[in-house]
């Protein structure tokens, strides 16, 4: 038998959180379930999720914050969940290193769905076909923009000599670019790239994500085409 995916859910709602647990463990998933942040924290130290669901809202350590914490510490695939379409909310844990978020209230299946979404993102992590194909090109599986280098058979990159920690969405966002050098990348084409999303989602996921790359690979790696999107200076 498969080894089951293990979800880390925080949130205080009691009703919220029981449901939700149950939707999760009816589709396969086995869930640790906390109702504050830092419990949260201590069962991911503990147990080492494979994805965690994170509720913005939630007492002790709220979920932005909680969201830091585990980025200090992992790389692991985490999304937001807010009760509200706010902006504040959804920047802030975007910003904090959330991969997604998720607005309440959720339809369970659009849950599932997006987090085995994140999940065959960081299964695979490597990029696009395009990508593949361009190291398959260089004959060493690397990528040069300058002083950035792009190792796509070890998923490493490298900026004057010095390695960039990169998540696996940020590894993805930079391979669909370096794939690619000079051509404009929609957001919405990013969103079905690189999130996975066969619908449409919200581009603020792309946007931030872009503003995270670019403070890690350099400001002006990056240029935005206005009213079109973002390209990788060949």
């Amino acid at each position: 038998m498969a080894e089951q995916t293990h979800v880390l859910f925080v949130e205080d709602d009691d009703v919220i959180r029981e449901a939700t647990q149950l939707a999760l463990e009816r589709d396969g998933f086995a869930v640790t379930a906390m109702p504050d942040g830092l419990s949260g924290l201590e069962a991911f130290r503990a147990d080492r999720p494979d994805i965690a669901l994170l509720d913005v809202m939630v007492p002790g350590l709220d979920g932005v914050s909680l969201c830091r914490r585990i980025r200090d510490e992992s790389t692991v695939p985490v999304i937001m969940l807010s009760a509200r379409a706010d902006s504040i909310d959804v920047v802030l844990g975007l910003e904090a290193g959330a991969d997604d978020y998720v607005t309440k209230p959720f339809d369970g299946a659009v849950l599932v769905a997006r987090i085995r979404a994140v999940l065959r993102r960081f299964g695979h992590a490597g990029g696009s076909a395009q990508a593949e194909e361009a190291a398959s090109t260089d004959g060493g599986g690397t990528l040069a923009f300058g002083d950035l280098e792009i190792d796509t058979d070890g998923m490493e990159v490298r900026r004057a000599g010095q390695p960039v920690a990169l998540t696996p969405t940020e590894m993805r966002l930079l391979l669909e670019f370096s794939a690619a050098p000079g051509t404009v990348l929609s957001r919405d084409k990013l969103l079905e790239r690189v999130w996975d999303y066969g619908w449409g989602g919200d581009t603020r996921v792309v946007d931030v994500h872009v503003q995270r790359l670019r403070q890690k690979i350099g400001q002006d790696r990056i240029e935005t085409v206005r009213g079109f999107g973002y390209k990788l200076k060949a």
